[in-house]
């Protein structure tokens, strides 16, 4: 696997992982990922912990945020998902486009059969916004 975490053919499970087991202070710009175990039908990230901010009031925007994927050879590492996720935290961006990003994101590194993400910003002036990407290959 290359240094980007972009899927390529790492010789064991965990050639190529760079965050997982060390300290890392700093959102990082894509997902690493690991060979895919047999058998496994869906992997389903959740949290509410998603961070980004209002591209016009530069308001900070906090959002639930699901992705479920089928994977085919690859499996995101889920720390590398949280740094990658962590990247946001201070970007001006509408949730729409963020989740379009994440679900690129995931189609791209860890090539899955389909990906859905689901990204649910908590309201602000009483409306919640829900943005739904899904990417099949």
């Amino acid at each position: 696997m290359e240094t980007s975490g972009r899927a390529t053919d790492p010789t064991g499970p965990t050639d190529g992982l760079t965050v997982l087991g060390n300290t890392v202070r700093h959102s990082i710009d894509h997902v690493e990922v690991f060979p895919a175990p047999a058998h496994v039908t869906t992997v389903r990230f959740t949290t509410d912990e998603l961070q980004s901010m209002c591209p016009v009031t530069q308001q900070p925007d906090i959002a639930h945020v699901v992705i479920e994927y089928t994977p085919d050879r690859w499996c995101i590492e889920s720390k590398s998902l949280k740094l990658y996720l962590w990247g946001f935290r201070d970007r001006a961006v509408f949730a729409e486009a963020l989740t379009a990003e994440i679900a690129n994101e995931v189609m791209t590194t860890a090539q899955p059969a389909d990906v859905t993400v689901t990204l649910t910003q908590r309201p602000r002036g009483g409306i919640e916004v829900q943005a739904i990407a899904r990417l099949t290959r």
